[in-house]
């Protein structure tokens, strides 16, 4: 199904607007977002604060401590805290968002063509959109967020439905039955059952 730029660049403002013109705009509640994210990265800021502070008290420690050592210690710091930021993913209605330090990139999920897992030796999960737009992110951040992974399920499910998404479709199914296998599982513990 061939479509041209216009077509796809009115759909890709639509699915980022929550609908064409006439509908509403997704209000506050209909925005999921990774319920971890503020966790780590308060423990981002404290790994970088405790390795500066630490090298700090060894350099005093050693009567070594310059303004210009104290400055390259901080840019360590800063560089740490770079690193182990931690990815922001949100979604809504026909979108999903990945927020990093520097940038955020964001995928139609409405207007998915692809979905690929790499197993690495950390795992990502890789989406693509018909527009040229990639996401990447930890897979586990869907399994700990049943709401972003339905919001993903949903978009996939009209993009599978318009004969766009094609590649994938089975590792989505994949994540999507794993997922809902730990919640399952997690029930059956709490009420006793296993």
């Amino acid at each position: 199904m061939g479509l041209d730029w216009r077509t796809r660049a009115s759909a890709h403002r639509a699915a980022v607007r929550g609908g064409t013109r006439g509908h509403r705009m997704p209000t506050r509640d209909e925005v999921v977002s990774d319920r971890r994210w503020g966790a780590d990265l308060r423990a981002a800021v404290f790994c970088s604060l405790a390795l500066l502070v630490l090298i700090i008290l060894v350099d005093l420690g050693a009567g070594t401590l310059s303004a210009l050592r104290a400055g390259v210690w901080a840019a360590l710091a800063a560089l740490l805290y770079v690193i182990l930021h931690p990815v922001r993913v949100t979604a809504g209605p026909g979108w999903l968002a990945v927020r990093g330090p520097l940038r955020r990139r964001h995928v139609c999920t409405n207007l998915l063509t692809s979905v690929h897992v790499s197993e690495t030796v950390a795992a990502r999960l890789v989406l693509c959109d018909s527009l040229g737009h990639r996401v990447e992110f930890d897979p586990r951040v869907l399994a700990e967020n049943p709401l972003l992974l339905h919001r993903l399920d949903a978009g996939a499910r009209v993009a599978r439905a318009s004969g766009l998404l094609r590649c994938g479709v089975t590792e989505l199914a994949r994540l999507t039955a794993r997922v809902d296998g730990k919640r399952a599982k997690a029930v059956f513990e709490a009420s006793g059952l296993r």
